[in-house]
């Protein structure tokens, strides 16, 4: 084995030090299983139409993420959801359906049932804020619907949410 010249090691450990740093930001920026749709940051001069989809999501934001084993609302959570008020409001032809997923420890039907828990909370969060009933659909898929199955908590914790959809159809 060849031996480094002096000085060289350090600057090397560095140099892949600053690798690992960047895969680490890429990957908690760019969740496993995201959609180039979801993780691609716009570029000045792009517009959206204003009360479409696109708006929507690029302006409201569409996810709520909780933590393992629970349906409770965080602040951020709140956050989001008083935009998603907000602009339901000022477009009431659109529907939302509220898809809950779970990637939380235990049997499939616990993880429907916390999923569906999850989608009830922000259904029940958007109905007292104004938005009328009749416009909410809540449904929990369980693991169906997770992004990516993964070990990593960063991972699981992606699958740990609520997808606001919305729905151009008058039926769900």
């Amino acid at each position: 084995m060849k031996k480094l010249p002096n000085g060289l090691a350090p600057w090397l450990l560095l140099a892949l030090i600053a690798l690992v740093a960047a895969y680490v930001i890429v990957q908690k920026t760019n969740p496993p299983g995201a959609s180039e749709a979801e993780t691609t940051p716009l570029q000045g001069g792009i517009s959206v139409e204003a009360g479409s989809e696109e708006d929507f999501m690029v302006n409201v934001g569409r996810r709520i993420f909780f933590a393992e084993g629970s349906a409770a609302l965080d602040e951020t959570a709140l956050m989001t959801l008083d935009k998603q008020v907000e602009w339901l409001n000022k477009y009431p032809q659109w529907k939302v359906k509220l898809q809950g997923s779970a990637d939380d420890p235990g049997d499939a039907q616990a993880q429907i049932a916390l999923s569906q828990k999850r989608a009830e909370a922000v259904r029940d969060y958007l109905a007292s804020q104004g938005i009328a009933p009749e416009r909410l659909l809540a449904k929990g898929y369980g693991r169906d619907k997770i992004g990516t199955d993964c070990p990593e908590i960063e991972c699981q914790s992606q699958n740990r949410r609520v997808i606001t959809n919305l729905q151009e159809t008058p039926e769900f």
